[in-house]
């Protein structure tokens, strides 16, 4: 099998350099740049990264982790650790804690010989001897295998296509350049096309670092069951989540780096998961076409079919599947993907409508006043839609995980209004002390909730100097359930010790959108009367 991916590997590293040689050649012919310029930029960049990303990532676990890489690890670990070390010639890699109950756990490095795997207290709270064990073996498979190596090297190719397009499309004054413009939104097309190949490829490697992890334990079905208990149904999240992950830039998680501090439990208790209970809350991704999307989009499968694939690698070992998937599904929801879809992108067709609108006013020398009042409109209004759609803000009804992990009909622009009572365990990124964000559990599961103010800057003041404040309160959370595809909860209120603090300001944001509507009607007035 490790075979099979050195070759998969080698092979799409040819296709990704290959690509890149053809632009670096195209790039030297449109500026009459010597070929060999590109070849040792290139060639710099590679060395620079490869050299300094791992300390860069010591140094930001270290600041805002505060990750403890000192610390002293179970007796049962360290020898099964030091079994794996010995069967492939290895260095005991470097074991860094993180004191956060939200469970989590990554690999970054150069080679095998020089890695580091991180683990927060989640992990070992939360999991047998066995099942951290699997988790641990999973991210020494991404060691074993060179995964670090080959992931640093094949984010290269996309980094250099970008800086081409960007550099070749800056100044575009005169013909004489459109040439070497035609180059740089050539590149510009292959980096969009290298960054899905190296999301393939990632998916590929997690996949073999699963089947590592169930040859080390001669049982894949202790890896599934981790896996349901660490996270269920992690694989994409936003911008503002994946900010301060460091498993977004240099490792490789145990589920996509962006959304490790989305963490869910189904109906866990003492030790034992409700199989059921899992299969409700996998209908999700088996039907809801979003799923589909966003697993396109990530460096991880989802769940379900690394899941699937375990079972299925459970009977070679002549084991019972740790779960069969024979769900089916009741209705189609391609109409409820169309809609949604339509929804999320009504703002950006607005600004393109808008365009031609003040293409058509300049073209016909017509008011520019009443030209910015129709823009403004129009734009407020299409983004009011999906606001709505996705924080409607009425009938929130008392839930619980399990109940919200069943619900099929939701996504990042659907969403459920909710009620949810349970325990802060941790930061939504586990150790981060710039992360404002929480991991709430109750007596059926864990889930990430996304706290969020409308500044950038009171949200990480929140973070830095209230957030620890609220570890181990029980609260009662009233918000908004989505999943993009992780499943979490956008906080309108949190009630902790009898006092509602209002973390999602709701009637401000909309009292800017009523602003904003206003001033954009008056310049329709205005326009007209001019």
């Amino acid at each position: 099998m490790k075979k099979n991916l050195f070759g998969i590997s080698m092979i799409t590293m040819a296709c990704l350099y290959g690509i890149l040689v053809i632009v670096a050649i195209a790039v030297c012919f449109a500026c009459g740049f010597p070929i060999i310029y590109a070849l040792v930029g290139g060639i710099i960049v590679l060395l620079i990264q490869f050299a300094l990303s791992p300390i860069l990532t010591d140094l930001t676990m270290r600041w805002l982790y505060q990750a403890d890489f000192n610390c002293d690890m179970p007796a049962y670990l360290k020898e099964f650790i030091q079994g794996i070390c010995n069967e492939h010639n290895m260095k005991y890699p470097r074991i860094g804690y993180i004191q956060d109950g939200a469970p989590n756990a990554f690999t970054y490095g150069h080679t095998k010989n020089n890695a580091r795997i991180v683990l927060t207290k989640g992990i070992f709270d939360l999991l047998s001897e066995d099942e951290v064990k699997a988790v641990v073996a999973h991210e020494m498979g991404h060691a074993v295998h060179y995964d670090m190596l080959f992931m640093t090297v094949a984010q290269l190719v996309p980094l250099i296509l970008y800086a081409i397009y960007d550099t070749l499309t800056s100044n575009i004054d005169d013909d004489d350049n459109s040439k070497v413009a035609a180059v740089g939104y050539i590149a510009y097309v292959l980096y969009i096309i290298c960054q899905y190949i190296i999301l393939w490829l990632s998916r590929t490697r997690e996949y073999y670092a699963d089947s590592f992890s169930a040859e080390k334990l001669k049982n894949p079905n202790i890896l599934a069951s981790a896996l349901v208990k660490i996270g269920y149904g992690l694989s994409a999240t936003s911008t503002r989540v994946a900010k301060h992950s460091v498993a977004a830039k240099n490792a490789l998680g145990i589920f996509d780096s962006r959304t490790s501090k989305s963490l869910i439990v189904t109906s866990y208790n003492n030790g034992e998961v409700s199989k059921e209970n899992i299969k409700n809350a996998m209908k999700w991704e088996m039907w809801n076409i979003w799923a589909k999307w966003y697993e396109l989009n990530s460096t991880h499968p989802l769940i379900s079919r690394r899941l699937l694939a375990l079972s299925n690698l459970s009977k070679q070992y002549g084991l019972e599947p740790y779960i069969e998937f024979d769900l089916k599904r009741e209705e189609s929801f391609v109409d409820d993907f169309i809609v949604e879809l339509i929804i999320k992108y009504l703002p950006l067709l607005a600004v393109f409508v808008s365009l031609g609108l003040f293409i058509f006013f300049e073209i016909n020398n017509l008011s520019m006043t009443l030209a910015f009042g129709i823009w403004g409109l129009l734009v407020v209004l299409a983004a009011l839609v999906p606001f709505k759609k996705a924080r409607p803000n009425k009938n929130y009804k008392e839930t619980t995980v399990s109940e919200l992990l069943g619900e099929v009909k939701v996504s990042g622009v659907r969403a459920i209004p909710c009620v949810i009572e349970g325990e802060i365990i941790g930061r939504g990124n586990p150790g981060c002390i710039l992360n404002e964000d929480f991991v709430i559990r109750d007596n059926t599961g864990i889930v990430f909730l996304d706290y969020n103010q409308p500044l950038f800057i009171v949200n990480k003041l929140f973070a830095i100097f209230k957030s620890q404040e609220y570890f181990g309160k029980k609260v009662t959370i009233k918000g908004w359930y989505r999943r993009s595809p992780v499943p979490y909860i956008e906080v309108y209120t949190m009630t902790v010790d009898g006092k509602v603090k209002k973390c999602f300001t709701y009637g401000f944001i909309s009292f800017l959108y009523l602003l904003f509507m206003m001033i954009s009607i008056l310049l329709i007035f205005i326009g007209l009367y001019e």
